[in-house]
């Protein structure tokens, strides 16, 4: 009958110990569901910040574009008014 305490007391340790295991265990579950939400949320939001990244980056081409086109028009200006004007027969070429 000696070993009927520790006996118990094993029971109740074993009980504690579970209780201890469901608890963190029912714990970790729900921090599993809260980064899950939390990650579900960034990953929407980096989809958004995607896009309008590429919003911005098509803008930015488009920009340069036109103004390469400016400077190819401001050239085309250049040279038709350059062929445009009289040389002075007086004048030297250089």
């Amino acid at each position: 009958m000696q070993y009927r305490p520790r006996i118990v007391h094993a029971w109740l340790s074993a009980k504690e110990q579970f209780a201890a295991t469901v608890a963190e265990r029912d714990q970790l579950r729900r921090e599993n569901a809260e980064l899950k939400r939390q990650f579900d949320w960034m990953l929407g939001e980096l989809r958004n910040v995607t896009e309008e990244f590429r919003a911005l980056r098509m803008a930015v081409l488009a920009r340069q574009k036109a103004e390469h086109e400016l400077a190819a028009l401001h050239r085309e200006r250049e040279t038709a008014r350059a062929q445009a004007v009289e040389r002075d027969p007086a004048l030297p070429l250089n």
